[in-house]
């Protein structure tokens, strides 16, 4: 139990190391406006704005003369200390008066989705040295559990930021949440679909309640709900912003449409793989398509992790969590 908790830990602390990774790569290439903006709502120093605005007029000089060589001049650390607390309080001052909405729901889960599918695919091959496919749609990189799982820390996170919860409330809640996720997920699974992706119990897992919850995997939700209360969930929120151009309406728009339509079609494989192994015979044009297109040689080897039978009685012993 305490390795599997650590490895957890270090699944966890992983993932946040790859979020750094990419919000401060993301910070470096916004670094212009993001100083730029904190300067021009007064919130840092005159020394911080005296120091941008000659940033500002050398770069202006260098674009009419580009092979002019100017003096080295940059923010020191205790300026970009500066602003960074400055740009801390317009964050907070963002998460104070956001409203969450589908744009940064359809973004989270798509994020979480794809992240989320990554990592156990790395996490098992590190801790089991296994390969294979964990997908949970039939088309693209997703495993929604983790999108669901993501948006649904996000929304409770973001709740409890607005309370200003204690830390031990957000361990505790995130427990609950993750638990009520894998429960319900895993149920749903082997109830409507057939198929199981994970079992604790068969898989020996020390700490099973039920089957799709032990108490390791409890301690990593709280562990990652914490995280995310954090620093994950106001940095994330942060970054994604609001739709404010056309573009980004489009394009989630877009991403909606075919995440609706992967996961309909995903439903409906299982549907009919479950209505194939009873002898049932399409009734229409579109289940003989699906019939077709996504046999049950294609269904084996595109979910490889999990058992998929109509009646729901065979189970996958090897442990993860994924739809």
């Amino acid at each position: 139990m305490l390795l599997s908790i650590f490895s957890l830990v270090l699944t966890v602390l992983f993932v946040v190391f790859i979020f750094w990774c990419i919000s401060s790569f993301w910070a470096w290439l916004g670094r212009g406006k993001r100083v730029k903006g904190v300067c021009e709502q007064d919130l840092v120093s005159d020394e911080v704005k005296e120091t941008v605005a000659k940033l500002e007029a050398l770069k202006a000089a260098q674009k009419l003369d580009r092979g002019k060589q100017g003096p080295v001049i940059h923010l020191n650390r205790k300026q970009i200390r500066e602003v960074n607390r400055a740009e801390k309080m317009i964050r907070e001052d963002f998460l104070d008066h956001l409203k969450l909405g589908w744009y940064q729901i359809v973004m989270i889960f798509f994020i979480g989705s794809v992240l989320g599918l990554v990592l156990e695919e790395a996490w098992m091959f590190i801790t089991a040295g296994v390969t294979e496919s964990r997908v949970g749609l039939v088309w693209g990189p997703f495993s929604p559990l983790y999108g669901v799982g993501a948006v649904l820390l996000t929304i409770v996170t973001f709740q409890l930021h607005k309370a200003g919860a204690k830390g031990f409330v957000v361990f505790l809640v995130s427990m609950l949440v993750g638990g009520l996720l894998e429960q319900v997920t895993g149920w749903a699974m082997e109830e409507f679909m057939g198929a199981v992706s994970w079992d604790y119990i068969a898989g020996g897992v020390p700490g099973a309640i039920t089957k799709w919850v032990a108490v390791p995997f409890l301690f990593f939700w709280g562990i990652l709900g914490y995280l995310w209360y954090k620093f994950i969930m106001p940095n994330l929120l942060w970054a994604l912003g609001r739709p404010t151009t056309k573009r980004k309406v489009v394009f989630v728009t877009l991403l909606s449409i075919y995440l609706i339509l992967d996961i309909f079609m995903t439903i409906m494989c299982f549907d009919r793989r479950a209505a194939r192994d009873a002898g049932i015979p399409p009734a229409n044009a579109f289940e003989q398509w699906v019939d077709e297109n996504f046999s049950n040689a294609f269904m084996s080897e595109r979910f490889q992790n999990m058992v998929i039978d109509g009646t729901g009685d065979a189970y996958d012993t090897v442990v993860g969590a994924n739809i």
